[in-house]
């Protein structure tokens, strides 16, 4: 039977009606293309994308599968009219229709499924498929799939059809994946600001050590963060903080540097990933990750500077591929995590500076005691012995009482020599005088005592003059006068206040004048006589607590230098300590 002419009625019906029909795909294809770059949500997209596909081809079915850049899997990203338990299918490149059409890059279109030894069954019911690739940039990253109950259901002009929508659809896909890594990149930047701002406001080392564990996990989404670091021979890596991890992760024995994994992430200072611990030649603790159920490994080095401290690892308990966007945040967490660590350790050594510095106060202060002892002790010997030598006492050989005179001169030696003993130690306390800038001294001594005014609540105000002339003093003396004074004001403020340090140059008639110190509270103020023996004796104290030492060290130590000490105080109302030395 021969086909009906186009110029005859019939003909030309059946030829508007393709028109038709190709112009509805047409305006379809324009506004499922319209609707598709309206929105950045990927899902969203996806799914109207199969939706209109399935409508547009009278499919009883459809689906959109994307290429899992990690496993390398076909899995299902938005499907329509699929059963649930369909839509966790997972293929493997080349499986089925669509893995074919994902790794020849070319369209399927089947009439006959059930002939088709390509085809994985996912409905009895199915007899068609046409199947085309999603490409972005030249490279397939998924494939759209529309079935049907009818045999030979779709025709070519479906199959060019879907492939102008897989070309829209591709757009999308690399839209979103664009946007998608933008807002990932912006999450995980914004996590990391404030995971710094934890991780620096803690200025205990083994609190910071965990806090960035912790961290490590929220950040990168991970079962474990472990931070070993390198022990004082730089030989083996130590686990000093982990989260997430079991008795036999806690519990696994030291790395050692040279023949580890972990060690060549510190000697060659680079970031190194496993997609396998559990299969991995190079990871030593096999075992270890299989009980704990770890996969992925991404490991970089914690690195101060030009020096390696240690590792920063995390797991996850699946296959994972960390992309260069992991890989560049967890290393800035971990540069941030060594500033912290190294901000910690300069704490802790701070610390013992200060607990140095008051045992070496106390010390001179014991020095000065002693002497002041052996003064006090020298005066009353001397009489005695002038006394003694004057009552002439002289017995015979034979009488007790000249054993006894004997013993008693003997011993009156004996303290004397203790007595000079201790004055020529003390004497060792004399200041050693050099060139010291006074403004400096104090600039240092705020680095010392930062923490303890921020925990007791008291704000540190320095007013220190420009151009303030050295004065000759002993450094470390003169340090022990600033410390003692700041942290007597700091007793006198238990619940907080104010302590202004302030420096000038008074100048005097044709000399270079003095520099003056002065160190004022808004504490608790002291009465009228214990201003009068705060600086009198090392034996005497103006606290209701404590030895009573700090004052009278600082008005021994300012007197050897030559120089005042002045104190004006009110009670309620604070106290001001005022040092004049002797400038140039």
């Amino acid at each position: 039977m021969s086909a009906e002419p186009t110029n005859s009625p019939g003909g030309l019906a059946a030829e508007l009606q393709e028109l038709k029909a190709r112009h509805e795909r047409l305006e379809m294809l324009q506004r499922v293309s319209n609707v598709i770059h309206s929105t950045l949500e990927p899902q969203q997209a996806f799914q109207l994308v199969v939706r209109e596909m399935v409508r547009a081809l009278n499919a009883a079915s459809g689906s959109l599968v994307l290429i899992n850049p990690t496993n390398g899997l076909l899995e299902i990203l938005a499907a329509e009219g699929l059963p649930e338990d369909t839509l966790q299918l997972r293929l493997r490149m080349g499986e089925g229709l669509t893995g074919w059409v994902a790794r020849t890059g070319k369209a399927a279109r089947v009439g006959n499924v059930t002939a088709d030894p390509r085809y994985v069954a996912v409905r009895r019911q199915i007899m068609s498929e046409l199947a085309v690739p999603l490409e972005v940039d030249g490279e397939v990253r998924g494939v759209l799939n529309v079935d049907s109950e009818q045999p030979q259901a779709f025709t070519v002009e479906d199959q060019r059809w879907l492939e102008q929508l897989a070309l829209q659809a591709a757009r999308v896909v690399q839209n979103t994946w664009l946007y998608e890594q933008l807002r990932q990149k912006a999450r995980l930047f914004e996590s990391l600001v404030s995971v710094s701002q934890t991780i620096s406001s803690n200025l205990n080392l083994d609190g910071a050590l965990r806090t960035i564990a912790v961290e490590g996990c929220e950040l990168m989404g991970s079962r474990i963060c472990a931070l070993q670091m390198l022990d004082e021979t730089g030989e083996w890596l130590n686990l000093k903080a982990c989260h997430g991890a079991g008795p036999a992760y806690l519990n696994k024995p030291p790395v050692q540097v040279s023949e580890s994994m972990l060690g060549f992430v510190v000697r060659r200072r680079k970031p190194v990933q496993v997609e396998n611990v559990q299969t991995s030649i190079r990871y030593q603790q096999v075992q270890v990750a299989r009980t704990e159920g770890l996969v992925s490994m991404l490991s970089v080095p914690l690195q101060f500077g030009e020096q390696v401290i240690g590792t920063l690892s995390v797991y996850k308990g699946e296959p994972h591929t960390f992309s260069n966007e992991e890989i560049r945040i967890l290393s800035a967490l971990a540069d941030l995590s060594a500033v912290a660590i190294e901000k910690a350790r300069l704490y802790e050594r701070i610390v013992d500076v200060e607990e140095q510095l008051r045992q070496s106060e106390k010390l001179s202060a014991l020095g000065l005691l002693a002497a002041e002892v052996a003064h006090e002790i020298r005066n009353p010997l001397t009489v005695m012995k002038m006394l003694f030598h004057s009552l002439d006492l002289k017995f015979d050989p034979d009488d007790p009482r000249a054993e006894d005179v004997r013993i008693m001169n003997g011993k009156m030696e004996l303290l004397n020599r203790i007595v000079e003993q201790i004055l020529d130690f003390a004497r060792s306390t004399e200041p050693q005088p050099v060139s010291v800038n006074v403004n400096q001294v104090i600039e240092d001594l705020g680095l010392l005592i930062r923490h303890k005014l921020t925990n007791q609540s008291i704000e540190l105000r320095r007013q220190l003059a420009p151009d303030l002339p050295e004065v000759m003093a002993d450094p470390i003396q003169l340090e022990q006068v600033f410390l003692n004074l700041t942290l007597n004001a700091v007793e006198a403020m238990p619940g907080g206040g104010v302590l202004a340090i302030s420096t000038r140059l008074q100048k005097g008639r044709g000399r270079a004048g003095h520099v003056v110190i002065e160190f004022a509270d808004s504490g608790s103020g002291m009465s009228e006589d214990q201003q009068q023996r705060a600086f009198t004796s090392l034996l005497s104290t103006t606290k209701a607590k404590g030895t009573g030492l700090g004052l009278a060290l600082v008005g021994r130590i300012v007197e050897a230098h030559r120089g005042k000490v002045n104190i004006q105080s009110e009670l309620g109302k604070g106290t001001t300590i005022s040092i004049r030395l002797p400038a140039g």
